[in-house]
């Protein structure tokens, strides 16, 4: 299983900053140690064509030029620096990589992205560029260069936060079918309408919101085909994060990423996935969180083969 990563591209950030810029660096680390059969490969550089697919120029431009104002950056929750262009573009890059290995190969993934706040004009909720819009689109347009047919594309955003941005984007696009369960009063607070929200009330434990993502996948199957999944695995369900406000153990996350991986593997449906949010008050515990969902997601890899 292939899975690319972009930790060593690090923002100087102020001290202080609640981003746990450090969790990239120790989960490639962890999986590294623990995960040999996983391919860990360096992210390439997503293009200003390939961002252009989602973002407006305007907007590439002004981020590339570093003339983005103060209180886009303020939304985005990041200073500007060359470093969060580059590391922004690689977050970008990691998942076009993924998605293209996980349809040659059954499943890849991004050691970061999920950078699903950002719209095709701005930014938000330390998210830059959009990595999974920016990475269906291009799929869909390699796709139908190669077949003369649309790829169509779920995404199955399991973060704790509502992917406001991918549901914007994708709003208009019925070959893109976006699903989310969330944290109902959680950020972002102004919800954008996906294809199928699942709003969760503070507290939600680990039976409740397994059923949820049964139901959730049910109605996915019965309204939607898709021959592509991006999965947003986010960890911040977990009961120990800081900003998760719901109450997932380690192994109802287990058990979620292991219910995602196997209604794509029934269907033979190749699955790129990203790990999005973790903000825990343990740094440890999120990284342990997410080198589980390697773990899963390796097992149900070496099924393809």
């Amino acid at each position: 299983m292939q899975a690319f990563y972009s930790d060593h591209f690090v923002l100087p950030l102020p001290p202080g900053h609640r981003f746990p810029m450090a969790k990239y660096a120790m989960l490639r680390a962890t999986i590294a140690r623990q995960l040999p059969e996983v391919a860990l490969l360096e992210a390439p550089v997503a293009s200003d064509g390939q961002l252009a697919l989602v973002h407006t120029p305007d907007y590439i431009e002004s981020l590339v030029r570093g003339q983005i104002s103060a209180a886009a950056l303020r939304e985005i929750g990041f200073p500007w620096s060359e470093f969060m262009v580059e590391r922004a573009r690689r977050s970008v890059g990691a998942t076009v990589a993924a998605v293209r290995a996980a349809l040659q190969t059954g499943v890849a993934a991004n050691l970061a992205g999920g950078t699903h706040h950002a719209y095709a004009d701005k930014g938000g909720g330390f998210c830059v560029f959009n990595d999974v819009a920016v990475a269906a689109r291009l799929a869909q347009a390699e796709w139908q260069r190669q077949y003369r047919h649309i790829l169509k594309v779920a995404v199955i955003d399991l973060d704790v936060h509502q992917g406001n941005g991918t549901a914007h984007i994708f709003q208009k696009d019925n070959s893109v079918f976006t699903l989310s369960l969330h944290g109902d009063k959680n950020f972002p607070f102004r919800k954008e309408a996906s294809d199928l929200d699942v709003a969760l009330a503070d507290g939600c434990h680990d039976a409740e919101y397994l059923a949820a993502l049964e139901l959730a996948l049910l109605a996915l199957s019965q309204r939607f085909e898709p021959g592509l999944v991006l999965y947003l695995a986010g960890a911040d369900p977990y009961a120990g994060d800081r900003l998760g406000r719901l109450a997932l153990t380690p192994d109802g996350l287990e058990a979620r990423d292991r219910r995602v991986f196997d209604w794509c593997h029934q269907r033979r449906i190749p699955v790129a996935f990203v790990m999005a949010g973790g903000y825990g008050k343990q740094i440890e515990e999120t990284v342990q969180i997410q080198s589980c969902t390697f773990r899963t997601a390796l097992s149900y890899a070496q099924r393809w083969l």
